[in-house]
Order: C-alpha cells, then sequence, then structure tokens
C-alpha cells in the first residue's frame, strides 16, 4: 500500500508531535484526524490524533495584508507557489508495534524531518477497537479534549460498515461514562455530541 505523506515532522515528545506541511488540500489534515509517524528506527509508529491546525504568518504576507485592492492573482500566488508555514499538532494517543495497536504513549517520539502519514480506514478500526485512547485524550493539557473526542469517536465511527456505527457508538458512550462518572454535566455533552 502506498502511504501518502501529508506532513514532516518537526518537532516531538512523547505525548506528541508537531509538523509542518504546505497548504491544506480539502480532506487534509482535519481536525481529529488519526495520523502517524515512524519511531524507534521504524520499528513502531506513534499514532496521534490532529487537534490544531495553525497557519503562521510570514514577512510577504503582512506586507500583503495591508494592501488596499490586493488583486486575487497575489492571493493565489501565494497559496499556490510560496511556501506557507503551517503547523500541526498532534496528540499522541498509540503506537503500532509490528500487528499489534497499543493504546498508551508510545515508547519514544518520532524524529524530525519523518514522514506523517494518514491513517487508513483499516488502521482506524483496528486501533479503536478498544476504547483506552479516550483516558488520553481526556488527560491532555493542551489539546481541546471535548472537541477532540467528539471528532475522534466520529471518525473512527465512519471508518466501519454502516450496520456496526450504532453499535460501537453505544460503546464509546459507555465507557465515556465510566471515564466521566464524576462529572456529568461534561458527559451530558459529550454523549449528545457521539449520539448514534
Amino acid at each position: 500500500m502506498n502511504e501518502i505523506t501529508i506532513g514532516r515532522l518537526l518537532r516531538s515528545a512523547t505525548t506528541g508531535y508537531v509538523f509542518g506541511c504546505s497548504v491544506p488540500e480539502p480532506e487534509v489534515p482535519l481536525f481529529g484526524m488519526f495520523v502517524k509517524a515512524p519511531a524507534q528506527r521504524g520499528q513502531t509508529e506513534a499514532i496521534g490524533l490532529i487537534y490544531n491546525i495553525a497557519i503562521e504568518d510570514d514577512p510577504f504576507v503582512r506586507q500583503m495584508v495591508a494592501t488596499p485592492d490586493l488583486p486575487e492573482a497575489y492571493i493565489q500566488d501565494q497559496r499556490l507557489n510560496r511556501q506557507v508555514p503551517i503547523e500541526v499538532s498532534v496528540l499522541a494517543v498509540g503506537y503500532r508495534n509490528g500487528d499489534r495497536f497499543i493504546q498508551a504513549l508510545p515508547p519514544q517520539p518520532p524524529i524530525t524531518l519523518d514522514r506523517i502519514s494518514a491513517c487508513s480506514d483499516a488502521e482506524v478500526c483496528q486501533f479503536t477497537e478498544r476504547l483506552d485512547y479516550l483516558r488520553l485524550i481526556l488527560n491532555a493539557a493542551d489539546a481541546p479534549a471535548d472537541e477532540l473526542i467528539a471528532a475522534a469517536v466520529g471518525r473512527a465511527a465512519e471508518c466501519r460498515p454502516p450496520e456496526e456505527r450504532p453499535r460501537f457508538l453505544r460503546e464509546a458512550g459507555r465507557e465515556l461514562a465510566r471515564l466521566l462518572s464524576r462529572d456529568l454535566v461534561r458527559l451530558e455533552n459529550l454523549l449528545r455530541r457521539i449520539k448514534p
């Protein structure tokens, strides 16, 4: 299977990583998307969820913003022909070791300039067979946890056949009820968001 590189690693830590990419295509990258990066010299793959996409400015854009009646040709040139600095932040939620997925922090982070790829539907389905990764999202300090859970659970449901989606969403709801049993307001909000 040919994997499409969606970016290259800028910096990483055990809890997550940041990659850079060119102007986003309509589908890549998206908030809540499952992505992967090689780690431990290719022995494992760090699995993560995109939780922030930031389009940084550059000196040329700063000058263009102040130009009244900016021609469309300049805007298209900037978007198509120049390197627009885009940083995508990823929360680590697990890793693959051979054919096995583990829902815990990876033993090592990926290395600078490693290729970042989107996880296939089959990989997302296999990874989300268990729901231990939800705890990692809930405990994330920097990520918008509730929004990310709703997006990730929705993405995991979409990769399944239509007849399996309601069962998966019920299981996710039960796991969230277990994890958030002491925060009923938050739980109710999340359950509304993932309702089958």
